[in-house]
């Protein structure tokens, strides 16, 4: 009997502790009703009786019915605030309507609201803002629109906002509609994707410049009314007579190259001076040089990249923009006085090897085709990529800009990079070249390219250029990823004739990339490393004969294993027991080049699939001490 009464005397107590939970959270909870919500958001406006109805008498919403006037509603809930033609006016308060858990859409459209831009910011998860029609003036923040990645389509035109158009438009991964006609926008276009916008307008504002080459396909009306605006689909940009700050300009580069020639002229001339120093300078091998006598001779024409570091005022024209706190800091000048090893030269620029006065060596890349994109947002997008954190992404330490060329400053890692072991010279037997290395080295790439994707959601190609020579190795071989994430600082044209993701069997076919496009990049550079042969797309910058590396693999597999020594690297050791895995290996690497994209992996899977290759088959773990 006691044990009856102790089981109910149980049962009420939990019953006791859940009521009293219940109770707690209605009378801690501070959750306001929609209705409070949206009547605290009317006290701030000028409504002249248009929302006579919105009262406590009624909730806005009866499932999918409006009771108030401009709500919109779905399951009994506000999705949306439509008050258009209104004669509204006064105050916006986003700080009452950011309490709507479930509003995705705004519209105030031809009212008289005026002033600055409201903090939309605050109103993350909205789908659509529509604010055209009223008399809202003044700059937008470039980065305002940070964020709101939910966001598809904005409408601020017909108002009076000035200055240029806000940077942070370009982050936005699902926008689709953007209209700004009839304001007071001036600077240049800011540098959308090709495929990003479906409509877009930004007629009769005062904007310069070229059109950015992923807006070209729209409508020349879009673009009407700014007479300073030219490229595809208007008139094309042909050279103008000089305005007085364009022959400044002119005046001051002429100057610089003519300071540029006498420097180099003492150099010279010091140097016959000094034998001691000729004596040294005989001792470097034949492709290193001073680097600033290499960045003057690199290319006829153009005026060296920095003044004299001789004077405090050169100094700072010259200073490097660090984007690593806890580095050592340096400046152009120490640059300058340190030999260069030319390292190599492409498309893009010539990169080197400076070996520092502390001992430190770094690489600076030089890359001549990003002068399309103007200085605030190329420091926006270099401050992106040097928060990176990550053991296989290379870090960027600093940059300088110019409009005419970029360098990038990196680490210089001890064994290059993957082409070096891959197709270099084989006879000193780089540790690399045998299988368990390469399967680290593809799993550390693997796991960096994830990252990429994880950190830079709004890139369509996050790396975008992978290749095996992007892909560096320290003292320990362990990859590290370059040369990521500048599909959206390369000038268009330079990007799609020799940046890797356009390469792709999407672009060659429909003209796009897509999210999954740098997974085809990693299948090839995985059958690069296992075959040890360089994909054909490659050498022939994707024109000529279709038959890639891929296709060549795919039917040696297909013929059956008899053939597939002439598959795997014969340079490539530490084979032993490990065909099975290596084999897999090989099919994920097909499996990541499937030319039609829905069939392809995407990058999760991709890397969960290289992760679960092992060194030795029978799933026995192996390193280079032997069996665990």
């Amino acid at each position: 009997m006691m044990a009856q009464q102790a089981t109910i005397l149980g049962g009420h107590s939990r019953l006791i502790v859940l009521l009293f939970i219940i109770v707690l959270h209605f009378v801690t909870c501070s959750c306001k009703s929609e209705a409070e919500i949206l009547l605290k958001f009317k006290e701030s406006l000028k409504d002249n009786g248009a929302l006579s109805n919105w009262n406590n008498a009624k909730p806005p919403c009866n499932g999918d019915n409006e009771k108030w006037v401009g709500i919109l509603c779905e399951n009994g809930t506000v999705w949306g605030v439509k008050l258009e033609n209104m004669g509204l006016g006064g105050v916006i308060d986003v700080d009452a309507l950011k309490e709507l858990t479930n509003l995705r859409t705004i519209s105030l459209m031809n009212n008289n609201f005026d002033g600055s831009l409201p903090n939309i910011t605050k109103l993350g998860a909205l789908k659509s803002i529509y604010l055209s029609g009223n008399q809202f003036s003044g700059g937008i923040p470039a980065n305002v629109f940070d964020g709101m990645l939910s966001l598809k389509k904005i409408y601020l035109a017909r108002n009076k906002f000035s200055g240029e158009i806000p940077q942070s438009l370009i982050t936005l991964p699902r926008l689709r509609e953007l209209m700004l006609q009839d304001n007071e926008f001036d600077g240049e276009i800011p540098q959308f994707h090709d495929g990003m916008l479906i409509l877009f307008n930004v007629s009769d504002n005062e904007l310069i410049g070229e059109i950015p080459y992923g807006l070209s396909h729209m409508n020349a009306s879009s673009f009407s009314g700014n007479k300073d605006l030219c490229g595809s689909p208007l008139e094309s940009c042909a050279p103008a007579k000089l305005s007085v700050g364009t022959i400044i300009v002119v005046g001051i580069l002429v100057t610089l190259a003519v300071a540029a020639l006498i420097t180099v002229v003492i150099i010279l001339s010091w140097r016959k001076q000094t034998p001691e120093q000729e004596q040294a300078t005989a001792s470097i091998p034949n492709n290193r040089k001073a680097f600033s006598t290499d960045l003057d001779k690199m290319e006829q024409g153009t005026a060296s990249p920095v003044k004299s570091t001789n004077s405090k005022k050169g100094d700072n024209n010259v200073k490097l923009t660090f984007l690593q706190d806890d580095r050592e800091k340096f400046n152009m000048g120490d640059l300058l006085r340190a030999s260069a090893e030319i390292l190599g030269s492409g498309i893009f620029g010539s990169t080197y090897k400076a070996a520092l006065n502390a001992g430190k060596a770094m690489v600076v890349k030089r890359f001549r085709h990003m002068n399309n994109v103007g200085k605030e947002e190329f420091h926006e997008h270099m401050r992106r990529l040097g928060r990176l954190n990550h053991q296989n992404v290379l870090p960027i330490v600093a940059f300088y800009y110019r409009k005419e060329e970029k360098l990038l400053v990196s680490d210089y890692m001890e064994n290059i990079s993957l082409t070096v072991h891959l197709h270099g010279n084989t006879s000193r037997g780089h540790p690399c070249q045998d299988w368990p290395t390469r399967l680290n080295i593809i799993k550390g790439v693997a796991k960096g390219l994830l990252y990429l994707y994880n950190e830079l959601p709004s890139l369509v190609a996050p790396h975008g250029h992978l290749k095996s020579s992007n892909v560096l190795l320290d003292g320990s071989f362990n990859p590290l990823l370059t040369d990521y994430g500048l599909v959206p600082v390369v000038n268009q044209d330079q990007a799609q004739e020799h940046m890797i993701a356009y390469k792709s069997p999407e672009y060659k076919n429909n003209g796009r990339i897509t999210k999954k496009t740098d997974v085809w990049s990693l299948g090839m550079l995985i059958l690069e490393t296992m075959t040890g042969k360089f994909p054909s797309s490659f050498l022939q910058q994707g024109k000529g004969n279709d038959a890639d590396l891929a296709s060549w693999v795919e039917t040696v597999v297909k013929e059956g294993n008899d053939d597939m020594d002439q598959v795997f690297d014969k340079n490539m050791g530490g084979k032993e027991k490990s065909e099975g895995e290596m084999m897999k290996l090989l099919q994920i690497g097909l499996n990541c080049c499937e030319a039609e994209v829905d069939k392809r992996w995407d990058i999760k899977e991709a890397v969960e699939r290289i992760e679960q290759v092992k060194e030795k088959d029978n799933d026995q773990e192996y390193n280079s001490t032997g069996f665990v």
